[in-house]
């Protein structure tokens, strides 16, 4: 008999496009069927078949706080018995904006959008418009939203999607889009060289984390700014995923380095759909209506969406100890996991930087896009299996990364561990 969650897979498969909304949610690159889910609390995920899982993937990491924490469920739902969406300014955009003008260290100015996606396309917009220049530097294995002049030598589900980049783009959408590897200063120097006066921006991720979680080296982020500065061209963080996890501040105020703009996702939004991007002033001055760079929206700053958000951003900015204490936890968690498979004589790797880690099956360190793809997926695959089948909700591919939160407790934290030390014991 099929379980419930078979069964809307089934359905899905004919009304949707591989029965999914996102690819990496259909399970292929680990062997096994999605997990419909029906509804989470805290660190816990229940599928539609009434199975518990302990989440470390908190909706691609903006649970920080959990799932469905009551403060930002009441506020919520205040927001929608005034109303789901206006298509006009409200005062929880205007609050929005000044909390994250107060609390990032680079950001004068901001913009409200819907999606990573959409705050990465137009941060290069505004990029390009305020410095009259086309080509972009990207990084091997970065993933940055599927606008299509980012869809090259991506990482995250197009690393096991079986395509390289992606149908659908035209090569002159692609063009002025330059690509170095994760980590090396020497080839952004190179491609400066190559092409002078003509590079508007680099985008980074400040810590990888769609080839699975990759730590900049000591000396490249600030490398990236002074070689910015050097050709006049500006510095974008694509803090999606980093932003407000690491630090309040993100990534920048982690590593101390300011980039020119940020990007940031639906950590924002307490988890619903949003983004941002901002920065410098002088830069954000370009974007319409006070600037030539058009960009728009109708949902943009919806006031659902900004009463959650407000509401977590509020919570961690109260609770600075959060962020040491996911930071200890990430510390004794990561560090055991390595532990465990060395002592298991597995030569596996574990990066991790506070509550953001992965797991890589390889024996080579992992410090780029070349050295990730190194990893063993039938292996991870076996691993993530063995995850869901004793209740541990991970990431169902070997390039995403492990998320942890303030609702994650010691005890599940160690439940994950003897997991892992048993799966090692039989595999």
């Amino acid at each position: 008999m099929m379980t419930r969650s078979e069964q809307l897979f089934a359905r899905a498969q004919a009304v949707i496009p591989g029965g999914v909304n996102s690819p990496v949610r259909a399970f292929g690159s680990i062997g096994m069927g999605p997990r419909f889910i029906a509804s989470a609390k805290g660190s816990h995920m229940t599928d539609a078949d009434g199975n518990d899982y302990i989440d470390f993937v908190g909706s691609w990491g903006p649970m920080i706080l959990g799932h469905a924490h009551p403060a930002v469920e009441a506020a919520v739902a205040e927001a929608a018995r005034e109303g789901l969406s206006f298509g006009a300014a409200t005062e929880r955009e205007v609050e929005m904006a000044e909390l994250l003008c107060r609390i990032v260290p680079s950001v004068e100015m901001v913009r409200m959008v819907n999606s990573g996606t959409e705050a990465v396309m137009s941060a290069i917009r505004a990029a390009r418009g305020f410095t009259g220049r086309d080509k972009i530097v990207k990084f091997d294995g970065c993933y940055h939203g599927h606008s299509d002049c980012l869809l090259v030598q991506a990482g995250s589900g197009v690393m096991t999607a079986g395509v390289p980049d992606s149908a659908g783009v035209p090569a002159g959408c692609t063009k002025d889009t330059l690509t170095a590897p994760y980590n090396c200063l020497p080839a952004v120097e190179a491609l400066f060289a190559a092409n002078p006066g003509e590079i508007a921006a680099v985008i980074v991720e400040p810590v990888a984390a769609n080839m699975g979680v990759v730590l900049p080296e000591a000396g490249f982020l600030a490398g990236l700014r002074r070689l910015c500065d050097d050709h006049g061209a500006l510095l974008i963080f694509d803090e999606v995923i980093t932003g407000f996890r690491l630090a309040l501040g993100g990534a920048q105020e982690f590593y101390g380095v300011r980039p020119d703009l940020s990007t940031f996702g639906k950590i924002i939004g307490g988890g619903m759909p949003v983004g941002a991007y901002g920065g410098r002033r002088d830069v954000m001055s370009v974007v319409a209506p006070l600037g030539a760079v058009y960009q728009a929206g109708t949902l943009s700053g919806n006031p659902v969406a900004m009463a959650a958000g407000l509401a977590q951003l509020r919570l961690l900015a109260d609770h600075p100890q959060w962020y040491r204490q996911l930071s200890e936890a990430g510390d004794r968690f990561f560090g055991e996991m390595q532990a465990l498979v060395r002592e298991a004589g597995r030569p596996w790797q574990v990066n991790h930087v506070g509550s953001l880690g992965s797991l890589f099956c390889t024996g080579e360190p992992v410090r780029d896009y070349a050295s990730a793809k190194t990893a063993d997926t039938a292996r991870f695959a076996a691993w993530a299996r063995h995850c869901f089948a004793h209740g541990i909700y991970v990431a169902p591919s070997q390039f995403e990364a492990m998320f942890l939160s303030v609702a994650h407790t010691d005890g599940e934290l160690d439940r994950t561990l003897s997991v892992l030390r048993d799966y090692l014991r039989t595999a």
